[in-house]
């Protein structure tokens, strides 16, 4: 007995000497074409996931054919996932089918795949994970079908190649950074505008500009949008960075316009938040410099901080709310405060100047405006920057600041903060 555990233990340091490793999957099939593909039984053992040899990376080249089911043992198993990095840095995989029985996409799938031009993602997908295509450089093109739900963060990160992306009617998530660097997108086609409104967008970026920049803001080119009956929230990030939107209308229905919904809609000239709201969130329309006039409906409850930050030239502010409530400072910019009309219900305007926030106005009137002001900078962007001595500057500086618009016009601007 003694001599048996020596053996045993002198075959485990054997072993871990000449480093061999445990095989990493279950099963390996090769398809009629020759090429093995590696499984893991999953499901209690009644189902396969397609997983990679004993490394995440090398285990698949060229061409790879994922086949429905597999007969092994004289068992016939269905293929219904690709399991986590079964194909993680597999540079020289050209091309990826996948069968109708699959319904999941693990996490980093395909990442680092930088010879994979294209692949089709069948219907019965339903998920797709973490950094699923992450550095794909020479994917052009992905279409998400209806059937998909979930996008995981990071899960197109860098693919620089990528110029158009379809999403179909049932996503309801998209993760943090999901299209982050995607420096090449132009388009992003969506088949239904209201399955768009219930789509959560993260809202936890590191770099809300850069993601807006490499996805949303070169994506979704809307001109006029209107928000159809029945939608009731507008979801974070759902239209940043829109640059090309003049005007929104929002349906009845909707109640809440979430954590930057329409941040760095630049192009945005007025908006109208109706009845029904009773909610807008941080950052809501933050860097929406063409804003001129906003009317905000008597539901509205809460407004959250920097809702309407870096608008400069917000000319009137339009409330109905007849009982105002508290709002931060920095919901609106110092110039807005200083230079903006508040227009509030007749016989509110004590109630606003003893309310936190509203009363900083400067100028408060009861009322409608007349007439809407005259807009002289339709969607227009501001092309340079200057300080009072005429010095050029990259961003917004405390004081005066000169800013040149891209149709001649010029302002000034004060920066409290």
């Amino acid at each position: 007995m003694m001599a048996t555990k020596k053996l045993f233990f002198l075959f485990s340091i054997l072993l871990s000497m000449v480093g061999i490793k445990a095989l990493a999957y279950d099963i390996a099939v090769e398809n009629a074409d020759g090429v093995t593909i590696y499984y893991n039984y999953i499901n209690d053992g009644k189902e396969l996931e397609v997983t990679y040899k004993t490394e995440f990376y090398d285990s698949y080249s060229g061409s790879v054919v994922i086949p429905v089911e597999v007969t092994y043992m004289n068992r016939a198993l269905k293929v219904t996932s690709i399991g986590d990095r079964a194909f993680l840095y597999c540079r020289d995989l050209i091309s990826v089918t996948i069968p109708t029985s699959v319904t999941s996409i693990g996490n980093e799938v395909f990442s680092y795949c930088s010879s994979l031009p294209s692949i089709t993602i069948p219907n019965s997908v339903t998920s797709i994970g973490d950094y699923a295509f992450k550095c794909c450089y020479e994917l052009t093109s992905i279409t998400i079908p209806n059937s998909v739900t979930s996008i995981g963060k990071e899960a197109f990160y860098a693919c620089r190649g990528l110029t158009s992306v379809t999403i179909g009617n049932s996503v309801t998530s998209i993760g943090q950074k999901a299209f982050i660097d995607c420096s090449g997108l132009t388009s992003v086609n969506i088949s239904d505008i209201a399955a768009w409104f219930n789509i959560t967008f993260a809202d936890k970026f590191s770099n809300p500009l850069n993601c807006a920049e490499h996805f949303f803001l070169n994506g979704v080119e809307i001109e006029d949008l209107v928000i159809p009956n029945g939608v009731t929230s507008i979801g974070g990030w759902a239209f940043i960075g829109c640059k090309s939107m003049t005007s929104v209308t929002i349906g009845n229905s909707v109640t809440s316009i979430e954590n930057c919904a329409f941040f760095g809609c630049r192009g945005l000239i007025s908006v109208t938040i109706g009845n029904s709201v009773t909610s807008i969130g941080k950052e809501a329309f933050l860097d929406c410099r063409g804003l001129t006039s906003i009317t905000i409906g008597n539901s509205v409850t809460s407004i959250g901080n920097y809702a309407f930050g870096d608008c400069y030239y917000i000319s009137e502010v339009i409330l109905k709310i007849e009982n105002p409530f508290n709002i931060e400072n920095e919901v609106f910019t110092d110039n807005t405060f200083c230079n903006a009309t508040l227009y509030v219900p007749t016989g509110a305007t004590d109630k606003y100047k003893a309310t936190d926030g509203w009363n900083k106005f400067v100028f408060i009137e009861e009322g409608s405006p007349s007439s809407i002001s005259a807009i002289d900078n339709t969607g227009a962007y501001e092309y340079k920057r200057y300080t009072l001595d005429g010095r050029v500057i990259n961003n917004s500086h405390k004081g005066i600041n000169i800013i040149q618009m891209d149709n001649g016009i010029t302002k000034k601007v004060l920066i409290k903060r």
